[in-house]
């Protein structure tokens, strides 16, 4: 709040002196603005929204302690490295199914690896092709949820069982040493967009990175 002090000394008391005006001090109380402004502060901090940290989710199997190799239903494994001069070139290879090594006990065809890309045409494609009965069963639940037969909740919740069924696609992401980051993260990223609930980045095999270097000097 302001207050106003007037003083007496204004002159003009003598019978023949000149009367002059007076001076006056004003004094603002500054106390009320402190306040408004602690209480703008505090609210705009407990209504505001934090940004939060952009996090990947991704599944890492669990360690086997007889080291037998594990058998997996309807896998595909894609082996991200670099080739070209100077390992200047990304590339992908895949296979699908359980890998064969040469000479292996059951006597079983040596996998072949088949190269792809990030084109339209590449690894998207694969993925959706493999992918196809959850894609479907995934669409027909949006369909049933925009209809309003099934509340949000439920729809979250069958599309995660959708994702995690024994028989749906179950992807494994290897990478070289000579493989960049970043085409590891694009791999997932494709995964998340075909909606591939059920996928692992795994260590690369020296049966699998033997035939990878075979097959890149070709």
């Amino acid at each position: 709040m302001a207050e106003v002090n007037t003083g007496d000394g204004g002159g003009g008391h003598g019978k023949h002196e000149k009367k002059r005006a007076k001076k006056s001090s004003t004094r603002i109380d500054m106390t009320p603005m402190v306040d408004l402004a602690f209480l703008l502060l505090t609210f705009f901090v407990l209504t505001s929204t934090f940004n939060k940290a952009k996090t990947m989710e991704i599944n890492f199997p669990a360690k086997d302690i007889n080291n037998k190799p594990m058998k997996v239903n309807n896998a595909l494994t894609f082996i991200v490295t670099r080739e070209g001069k100077d390992d200047k070139e990304d590339a992908i290879f895949y296979y699908y199914g359980e890998f064969y090594a040469p000479n292996n006990k059951d006597a079983k065809p040596v996998t072949t690896l088949t190269r792809t890309d990030f084109s339209k045409d590449g690894l998207r494609k694969i993925l959706l092709d493999k992918n196809k009965p959850t894609v479907d069963a995934l669409n027909k639940l949006e369909e049933r949820y925009k209809r309003k037969e099934i509340a949000d909740t439920t729809y979250k919740r069958l599309a995660i069982a959708e994702k995690g069924k024994r028989e749906a696609l179950t992807v494994l992401v290897k990478a070289d040493d000579k493989a960049v980051y970043k085409n590891v993260i694009d791999v997932i990223d494709e995964l998340n967009v075909c909606n591939v609930g059920k996928y692992a980045i795994v260590d690369m095999g020296q049966a699998e990175l033997d035939i990878l270097n075979t097959v890149k000097k070709k």
